[in-house]
């Protein structure tokens, strides 16, 4: 219907700022920055299909429906953040927001390299210390599906020293792209682009993780301060996280 606000769906968590997900805060993020009204409509992960599955195609993988999601004002629903970020740039393209960049491609590939060494610890972090116990079920049963044994088992062979130890060496490769640009703060220097909400994101779930991961993740990145600048820099639109 006309006239409504832009919802936003996103997973709630336990701890005390609420919005913890990688891929919501790409997309909570530009919401934020581009000044949007909207509220946020918490889905556990069980709820996730079931309200989605009426409005969107699903995607073509092993997770038909996924976070983020957004319902525009007229009605129309968009799921996936590239696909939202283009969206919104489209229909509301003040400020302007760089979805293309030059970059965006390489840093895509470092960060699944990331990905891939990080989620020796990172799945059962999420599941023992983020999610809500409507979740842990659903999160822990897809998740052992997908890695073939238990998160603890996962976390036995493929998590401590030798998961940071190789994301350590990605995040370093973050950090030349970070640097290579010396206006800075941002990827592409002054203007802000997906890319920073991509990293911003990942920062912040890892915060969500617990003060001690995210010191390790700072730490590992081999220069603590271009990372808390840019979170510096984007401090305004990270605010807004449990509403």
């Amino acid at each position: 219907m006309a006239g409504q606000q832009i919802v936003f769906f996103d997973i709630p968590s336990k701890v005390p700022e609420k919005s913890w997900s990688i891929n919501a805060w790409k997309t909570r993020l530009l919401l934020n920055y581009k000044g949007l009204h909207y509220t946020t409509e918490w889905l556990e992960y069980p709820e996730i299909r079931t309200r989605l599955e009426k409005h969107v195609l699903p995607n073509r993988d092993d997770t038909p429906y996924t976070i983020p999601t957004i319902r525009f004002p007229d009605g129309t629903y968009v799921m996936g953040g590239f696909q939202i970020a283009k969206e919104i740039n489209e229909r509301y393209p003040e400020p302007r927001f760089l979805v293309e960049s030059r970059s965006l491609i390489e840093f895509r590939r470092v960060v699944g390299e990331i990905w891939d060494a990080f989620r020796g610890n990172y799945l059962l972090l999420v599941h023992n210390r983020v999610l809500n116990e409507a979740s842990t079920g659903y999160f822990r049963t897809t998740r052992e599906e997908d890695i073939g044994m238990t998160l603890e088992q996962f976390e036995k062979e493929q998590g401590g020293e030798q998961s940071w130890s190789q994301v350590g060496a990605s995040l370093q490769k973050v950090t030349a792209m970070l640097k290579d640009n010396a206006e800075g703060p941002f990827f592409e220097g002054k203007e802000i682009s997906y890319i920073d909400s991509l990293w911003v994101a990942f920062l912040i779930s890892c915060r969500r993780l617990g003060e001690d991961v995210f010191q390790e993740v700072l730490e590992r990145s081999g220069d603590t301060k271009v990372h808390t600048n840019l979170l510096e820099a984007v401090e305004p639109w990270i605010k807004r996280s449990s509403y």
